[in-house]
């Protein structure tokens, strides 16, 4: 039986990506064996692309599991590779200060039901680019679990969003959550024992 192998963290930006100062960056950088998905244009909001660049990130970097935070414009983008690639490896997905699919025309292209992977969903009662009454109803249409961080802006480097606490916590908790169900696959003859 091959040794279990924990999910890799995918860290998906929004527009015009996210900075050395940015939170998804240091995020990147707290797990050794982060990727990140880089578009080919970060300044065009190409939903169908982006997606697309999501799966072919995956795919490049081989078999394995991931668990998915996105930013903005990114978790649109997610949301859509989801609705796209039934087996995606994403196991679990995070989605903050999501951007408003009305700005950009693109409602009618995002997942109008559940999304096949637990969820949650952060947003902000002032944020620019979502409101939190259109976000607690994307989270709900999502089935999505649903936090509102107060007036924080679009929880970004310029809302005064460098390290990001939160984002490590839930990858965290995403991690072993992970490991608990690979747990009855793992464990020994000699752990079951105590089980009987």
């Amino acid at each position: 039986m091959p040794a279990y192998r924990p999910p890799r963290l995918l860290i998906i930006p929004g527009l015009h990506d996210s900075g050395p100062a940015h939170w998804q960056t240091w995020l990147q950088a707290q797990f050794r064996d982060a990727r990140r998905v880089q578009q080919h244009d970060f300044s065009q909001p190409d939903l169908l692309r982006w997606a697309e660049r999501i799966r072919s990130t995956v795919d490049h970097a081989g078999p394995g599991e991931w668990i998915a935070v996105a930013h903005s414009f990114g978790t649109l983008a997610l949301a859509r590779h989801l609705q796209d690639v039934p087996d995606s490896p994403i196991r679990q997905a995070l989605l903050v200060a999501p951007a408003e699919p009305d700005k950009f025309g693109l409602a009618e292209l995002l997942p109008q039901q559940r999304l096949r992977v637990p969820s949650s969903l952060i947003a902000s009662e002032n944020d620019p680019w979502m409101s939190a009454q259109s976000a607690q109803r994307w989270a709900r249409r999502w089935g999505s679990s649903y936090s509102n961080l107060g007036r924080v802006g679009h929880i970004n480097t310029e809302a005064g969003f460098g390290p990001f606490p939160l984002a490590k916590r839930w990858v965290e908790s995403a991690l072993a959550r992970a490991a608990r169900e690979q747990r009855p696959a793992q464990a020994s003859f000699q752990e079951w024992s105590f089980a009987v």
